[in-house]
């Protein structure tokens, strides 16, 4: 297929332009600097003189603390922006893959969120997500939303990296471990969007266009995770940390509200596609071993 990918110097973006030619595929792709996706003609323009047979929107604002701040650009980027590819996506006639988040949720259920659970986003990042989300809905049938969760991945700024790099400079890192999600892989994000993409026709003939979650097993708690890797990074290279200690989201205050329950249930995307989640120690192996110090 001939694939455009919006987003391209993202965490799944930059996974998914490395990985779509190896299955075949020809891609397109944009990050901002040349394809600013809240602008509507200019995803007219070049969607159209592009030949897509499908775009998977990799594009998104995701600084969720700087969003209580700048909650314009957030809604340009995470809502008009999905707006704009699925109303072009609609008149060309094509599907519209979109990477949307855990953070639609307010984290208040128990148990983990299936697809129709009600959404109520606790901050600006969440809600905007969710607006782009319904405008897909609204504008174009053949859309695959896939809700991920605490995305990590070899390129750009995420957790895992973070934590391993303080692990490099401190003797001790404090980690909240009062929330608990499901720590997601970008390259296995990206397989699973190539692989829905390619499927575009059997999607079509048994009418499962629509949202689905995606994310990494098992559930575990940010501490969890950063405990996790550490473990796995003192393997290959000495670090000076000598705990990591838990401690409470009240002890972290941060501008925006996070769920405490980010576990997202992905049975309905097995059921379909027979997809199901990679445990995410097997993709945090994979972004240490590219991440180690010689």
């Amino acid at each position: 297929m001939r694939i455009v990918v919006t987003g391209a110097q993202g965490q799944v973006g930059w996974e998914l332009t490395r990985r779509a030619p190896l299955l075949g595929h020809e891609v397109l792709a944009w990050d901002v600097a040349e394809l600013d996706i809240s602008d509507a003609a200019a995803v007219e323009r070049v969607l159209t003189g592009s030949g897509a047979q499908a775009v998977i929107n990799a594009a998104a604002y995701t600084a969720v603390d700087r969003a209580e701040q700048e909650p314009e650009r957030a809604f340009a980027v995470n809502c008009d922006g999905p707006a704009h590819l699925a109303a072009t996506c609609a008149r060309l006639q094509i599907p519209l893959l979109h990477i949307s988040t855990d953070y639609v949720y307010d984290g208040a259920k128990s148990e983990p969120y299936v697809e129709n659970d009600p959404t109520a986003p606790l901050g600006v990042y969440g809600a905007s997500k969710l607006a782009g989300d319904e405008a897909v809905c609204r504008a174009l049938s053949r859309h695959l939303i896939l809700r991920v969760s605490w995305v990590f991945g070899r390129h750009g700024h995420n957790f895992v990296k973070t934590i391993l790099r303080l692990a490099r400079e401190r003797e001790e890192l404090r980690v909240v471990a009062d929330q608990f999600g499901c720590p997601t892989y970008a390259g296995d994000i990206a397989d699973t969007l190539l692989e829905l993409a390619g499927r575009s026709a059997e999607i079509d003939a048994a009418d499962a266009w629509g949202i689905y979650h995606y994310c990494g097993d098992p559930a575990t708690t940010w501490h969890g995770l950063a405990s996790a890797v550490v473990d796995m990074a003192r393997a290959s290279e000495p670090l000076p940390v000598r705990a990591v200690s838990p401690i409470t989201t009240a002890e972290y205050p941060l501008p925006a509200a996070r769920p405490i329950n980010s576990v997202l249930d992905c049975a309905k995307l097995a059921a379909r596609f027979a997809i199901r989640p990679r445990p995410w120690r097997e993709g945090l192996g994979a972004v240490l071993a590219q991440t180690a110090e010689p």
